[in-house]
């Protein structure tokens, strides 16, 4: 843990009042997957993209039950913002455990998702999703093994859905 908090403390020195109110803001973007879940909620609307809006809230659902039900709750980390309380916080501290970082899962799903389904408006998701994900260091909320993981399990999940989703409409043009 030690070699984490050294990237942490690192991150707070290249602190300002531009980087800081962006990584707030980011943070606050993605809080509960919200804005990702209003992203597919856009999407089912329009035909072209409500497959690719359908995938999302189901694979946002498989990165919650893992990520949220079970894993936070089993591995049960604290925060680096509870563990060491004198670093000043620019956004609220969370209530839930650290690992893994669900700004991040949830980010990861929707945007890999949506590369999945249409490359342009997926790079531009990965790269929101990346920006959230580094926030959450930036702002002190979780460590650098919640982020990395909470991608793993978000791509994991988004590439799962897309590969079922593919193979029931293969089966079903087959049948």
């Amino acid at each position: 843990m030690e070699w984490e908090f050294d990237i942490l403390y690192g991150l707070q020195k290249i602190h300002n009042p531009v980087l800081d109110w962006w990584m707030a803001h980011l943070s606050d973007l993605g809080n509960i997957g919200l804005f990702w879940l209003i992203v597919a909620a856009v999407m089912t609307i329009s035909k072209k993209y409500r497959k690719c809006g359908i995938q999302t809230f189901a694979a946002m659902l498989l990165t919650f039950i893992i990520g949220n039900l079970i894993l936070k709750n089993l591995v049960a980390r604290d925060r680096p913002c509870w563990i060491d309380p004198s670093i000043a916080l620019l956004v609220k501290s969370p209530l839930d455990y650290s690992f893994p970082s669900g700004h991040t899962m949830n980010g990861f799903t929707a945007a890999v998702t949506i590369f999945c389904n249409d490359r342009k408006l997926g790079i531009c998701a990965i790269i929101l999703a990346s920006l959230i994900a580094f926030s959450r260091l930036y702002n002190f909320v979780h460590f650098p093994t919640d982020v990395l993981v909470g991608m793993v399990i978000g791509i994991g999940s988004a590439l799962i859905v897309n590969y079922l989703t593919k193979r029931y409409i293969q089966k079903k043009q087959n049948s």
